[in-house]
């Protein structure tokens, strides 16, 4: 009996011996013949710290704006044009710390740069971990958007503050910050900011003004207002808030961006 049970076993374990090879792998196999995933190439190391995009699309104003404010700290930039841009690989732009895009026309901004581009915007910021600002239309063009968007939102989009849609354009806007004063700031054709982040600043209506988080690897800020607004932007409106005040949380936030560190938050 002992003898039938053996022989029967050592019949059984030899067909497993068989089989086995065809239903599991190895050490060092591909496994259920999925091939092992690509080594990401290196960075390429940049000059400066910053890429700034002053290509079509972007409001030349506020290009000279955010470099106002990138002067004032210190921060050293180089800048692309659509074609520039279009030109780097995803690793070239993995070795910057930071990406900005500025005001201006999202829609045109999309339009401009290729696919290809705004896939290797996002691979460098959630492969490689370069942050990202984007302000005003950069902020439409960072989130979802059939106009070639980064899509650094996993799928979500903006709508523009509630204030577009009674028919206003530009104004001052408060907005209310989590720990300290509210500031009032320029708005112009600017997003409001649900669904996605955490939020760093409120407009009158409650809904995101500024938001931060996490893209992949990466640390994103986006920002509906300008907060970089000089003096000569506020014309005959009237705000609260003296413009050095402005600027100075906007050099907070700018260096917050570069250095991914998160702002006070709701």
């Amino acid at each position: 009996m002992h003898f039938l049970v053996s022989r029967a076993a050592s019949v059984i374990l030899a067909l497993a011996c068989l089989i086995t090879p065809l239903t599991f792998s190895g050490c060092g196999s591909r496994q259920n013949g999925q091939v092992p995933p690509q080594e990401l190439p290196p960075p390429i190391p940049a000059a400066e710290p910053v890429l700034l995009y002053n290509g079509t699309g972007a409001s030349s104003s506020d290009v000279l704006a955010v470099k106002a404010v990138l002067d004032n700290l210190g921060i050293g930039y180089a800048t692309a044009d659509a074609s520039e841009l279009d030109g780097m690989s995803e690793a070239q732009l993995g070795g910057y710390k930071l990406i900005i895009v500025p005001g201006g026309n999202s829609i045109t901004i999309g339009q401009s740069l290729t696919t290809q581009t705004a896939s290797a915007i996002r691979g460098a910021v959630a492969k490689y971990g370069t942050h990202y600002l984007g302000i005003c239309a950069g902020a439409f063009f960072g989130g979802y958007s059939i106009y070639n968007g980064v899509n650094l939102t996993g799928g979500v989009p903006f709508d523009f503050y509630a204030d577009e849609f009674k028919g206003i354009h530009v104004e001052p806007v408060e907005i209310t910050r989590s720990n300290d004063v509210p500031l009032d700031v320029y708005w112009e054709d600017g997003p409001q900011l649900s669904g996605w982040g955490a939020v760093v600043a409120k407009f009158p209506d409650g809904t995101p003004a500024i938001v931060e988080g996490q893209s992949g690897k990466g640390f994103v800020v986006f920002t509906g207002v300008h907060l970089e607004a000089p003096e000569s932007w506020r014309g005959s409106m009237n705000f609260k808030t003296p413009v050095a005040v402005d600027l100075a949380y906007a050099g907070t936030v700018f260096q917050a961006a570069l250095d991914g560190t998160p702002l006070p938050h709701f």
